[in-house]
């Protein structure tokens, strides 16, 4: 079953972050998601440990990824539920409790939403009018609709820039951390989510992990390749911690789908499952909840860091 895959090719591939050129081969492994068949090849960095994908689809096709399918069922999932943004918010006013603050990629405005009436100037950027225009209704915010990169924004003019699971999406992250360092005031605080791609599930799973998101998440990041990203352009790294973020239910589902195409069984892609579960499978799910899942949950801590890296930042005095 693995795709894992080892090559002794000599050619250079410099890091993106650490310019190194030195990177070699992780794994292969295919759209899993969408069931699709093209593998992808990511490559690791042994200095700074940044993984990226290799020959990435281009900016002009990027969109053929995500699509329909893709929208619903991150909505599926509780994206945008209040609950997803209470630790968040909790952890952002241990370092400010009030200010101007940028949320990069804000989707929808969930998380600037959760800010409202709480002494902050909000602003965000997003990609999509329509949810940037949601974004503006539900919290009052100002938000520019395109690239991170082309927003016209003030330099040192934000208190406080958040970028939860958005860096992996994108093409050039080192010059989006740069663009974040100029925006905030000395003594701002840059505070990120990304997937951790060495957590226990990654590990285990490996090209069958959730997480990789193929070819979705172009970057992968470890604790150390996010601490080496922000202090490149004089960001401090205040805590840089793992969090739980489980999907060994799909995972798991990944390795099945698999298993059974090899024996000729053809399955339905995890992104065009629309159809409520029968009554016996979402029995066997409840038993695999409560039984295997729940071990696995409680044992994780043990195992290997968790599955997403949070990371909070300060901007230095003198950059």
């Amino acid at each position: 079953m693995s795709t894992n895959s080892k090559s002794s090719s000599p050619k250079a591939r410099h890091c993106p972050s650490c310019g190194r050129n030195s990177a070699k081969d992780v794994l292969r492994a295919p759209d899993r998601f969408h069931g699709r068949l093209q593998f992808y090849q990511l490559v690791r960095c042994p200095s700074c440990s940044l993984v990226w994908l290799e020959n990435p689809p281009r900016p002009d096709d990027i969109g053929d990824h995500y699509g329909r399918d893709y929208d619903r069922f991150i909505g599926s999932g509780g994206e945008n539920s209040p609950e997803r943004w209470q630790l968040r918010r909790q952890t952002l006013l241990r370092y400010k409790p009030s200010g101007t603050l940028l949320d990069l990629g804000c989707s929808t405005g969930s998380f600037l939403a959760s800010l409202k009436g709480q002494s902050w100037e909000l602003y965000g950027i997003e990609m999509s009018r329509s949810a940037a225009g949601q974004a503006e209704a539900s919290s009052g915010a100002k938000v520019f609709v395109g690239d991170i990169l082309e927003a016209p924004l003030q330099a040192e003019g934000f208190d406080v820039i958040t970028c939860f699971d958005v860096l992996e999406h994108l093409y050039e992250p080192g010059r989006v951390i740069k663009k974040v360092s100029e925006w905030l005031r000395p003594g701002g605080i840059f505070y990120t989510l990304v997937p951790n791609i060495e957590c226990w599930e990654a590990r285990l799973f490996q090209s069958y992990w959730y997480g990789l998101e193929l070819p979705r998440h172009l970057f992968h990041y470890s604790p150390a390749s996010l601490k080496h990203l922000g202090q490149a352009v004089g960001l401090q790294a205040l805590s840089i911690e793992t969090g739980a973020n489980p999907a060994f239910e799909y995972s798991v589902r990944y390795v099945c789908d698999d298993l059974l195409l090899k024996f000729g069984r053809s399955t339905t892609p995890l992104a065009q499952n629309k159809k409520a579960a029968s009554l016996p499978w979402r029995g066997v799910r409840k038993v695999f909840r409560m039984t295997l899942l729940k071990a696995f949950s409680t044992l994780s801590p043990l195992a290997g860091a968790g599955e997403s890296i949070h990371a909070v930042f300060k901007k230095t005095e003198a950059v």
